[in-house]
């Protein structure tokens, strides 16, 4: 509908409305309200809501002055309304999480006197990660050359006609799946190592941040 028909829509319905409102022992006319919404594509507008209006979007317009008093948004969903609780949650969890983030922040200002201090504990760590690093090394290394040994075994076996024990058969595959797992673990350990590097460089950076922060603050107190 056009806007000078949907006026003369609207129109109609008020100089109706306090008859009807009279007629059903409705409120004043002034406490009426007309409602507009889509319907098939078509603007639609009436002094009550049909069931299948309920959860559209709709307009409330004052009966009285034909104004806008008000928008009704549709109903959501279920799939919506789950939706809006994920990301509720997922808002909630970020705000803990950014809130956490900030008291270890406080925690490590008041925890380390100087930037020394911090880097002898990041160091800790990063002297704990090597060694990890250097005995998964080992372990790969030594899983390799074993493997490689039975697998020689086995194809001397093939080669001179005979078959591969069931025994030697297993322990391949249980020596072949160790070593992808310690292969998997000793990628994961050199990750966390150049993360290590970059968690560093950030606490630093943070720490300096603070520090200059809680300065600034105690000389404007004390001035």
């Amino acid at each position: 509908m056009n806007r000078p028909l949907q006026l003369l829509a609207v129109t109609a319905l008020i100089a109706l409305a306090p008859g009807a409102a009279l007629a059903q022992g409705a409120p004043a006319a002034g406490a009426k309200k007309l409602y507009c919404w889509n319907e098939n594509g078509r603007r639609v507008c009436g002094d009550a809501l049909p069931a299948t209006a309920v959860d559209a979007a709709r307009t409330e317009i004052s009966a009285r002055s034909g104004l806008k008093t008000g928008e009704v948004a549709r109903a959501l969903t279920d799939a919506e309304r789950a939706a809006a609780a994920a990301q509720a949650d997922a808002d909630r969890q970020a705000a803990m999480s950014a809130e956490a983030i900030a008291r270890r922040e406080q925690a490590m200002v008041e925890s380390y006197a100087s930037e020394a201090e911090l880097r002898r504990a990041f160091n800790a760590r990063i002297e704990l990660l090597d060694g990890t690093v250097k005995a998964s090394q080992l372990s790969v290394g030594g899983l390799r050359q074993s493997l490689l040994s039975l697998l020689r075994r086995a194809g001397e076996s093939e080669l001179a006609g005979k078959p591969v024990a069931k025994a030697l058969a297993d322990n391949i595959r249980l020596q072949h799946a160790e070593l992808l797992r310690q292969q998997a673990m000793l990628a994961q350990q050199r990750a966390d190592r150049v993360e290590i590097d970059a968690e560093l460089a950030r606490a630093i950076e943070r720490y300096r941040a603070l520090k200059r922060t809680a300065t600034a603050e105690t000389g404007t107190t004390q001035g």
